[in-house]
């Protein structure tokens, strides 16, 4: 693991060119009208929601861009499709939670989501950056850095890293505030392979930071 003692995290987390982006916190993923109760049981046995949040309001306390990187699709699932086992079986077990106006869609509320807070949604695929606008909206945002939270670490979190670093971006994981299932296995991958790629601090570390 990076050693965060080895970090300047003053520079690596300018507000000015950071952004926080979080992954599919939404009610009908993470929140009370989640179809996978194990993915919403891990992430409240580590108070997830409770932590994404402070990450958020530490963000805008300082003016670090905040997205929030949705999945919604539209009712006759056009422009979408299950070509991997976790999406077909995630269409059928989620029925219409995710659909364009359900509620399931929204953000859970403990982010406290702001008018200046940025939402781009994705209909396709697993991971917010293939074939999406997210790209080109952190460089208009001068963004170098981003900082990942959200569900999970098993795929959507692990690609989100991967893609960033291949894009060029620093990435800041605060480890308190990831979660995938079982936990000790996300625990094993944050260990094992996302800290070859992103710095991994805590959430206390990080608040301290934008203090």
């Amino acid at each position: 693991m990076r050693e965060t003692a080895a970090v300047d995290l003053s520079d690596l987390l300018d507000p000015a060119s950071t952004a926080v982006l979080t992954m599919e916190l939404q009610r009908g993923v993470s929140g009370d009208l989640a179809a996978l109760p194990h993915l919403r049981d891990a992430a409240e046995a580590i108070d997830l929601p409770a932590q994404a949040g402070r990450v958020c309001a530490a963000a805008r306390s300082v003016g670090a861009t905040i997205v929030h990187c949705t999945a919604e699709f539209r009712p006759d699932r056009q422009g979408s499709t299950s070509n991997a086992r976790i999406l077909a079986a995630s269409a059928e077990l989620n029925g219409d939670r995710l659909d364009q106006g359900h509620p399931g869609t929204e953000l859970i509320p403990e982010l406290a989501a702001a008018p200046g807070d940025l939402v781009l949604s994705r209909s396709h695929g697993l991971t917010p950056f293939v074939s999406t606008e997210l790209d080109q909206v952190l460089r208009n945002c001068g963004v170098r850095t981003v900082v990942a939270v959200g569900n999970s670490i098993n795929i959507g979190i692990l690609g989100l890293v991967l893609v960033a670093v291949d894009l060029g971006y620093q990435v800041v994981v605060p480890r308190d505030a990831v979660v995938g299932v079982p936990i000790d296995y996300g625990e094993s991958v944050l260990t094992n392979t996302i800290s070859l790629l992103a710095t991994l601090i805590t959430v206390d570390e990080l608040v301290a930071t934008w203090r």
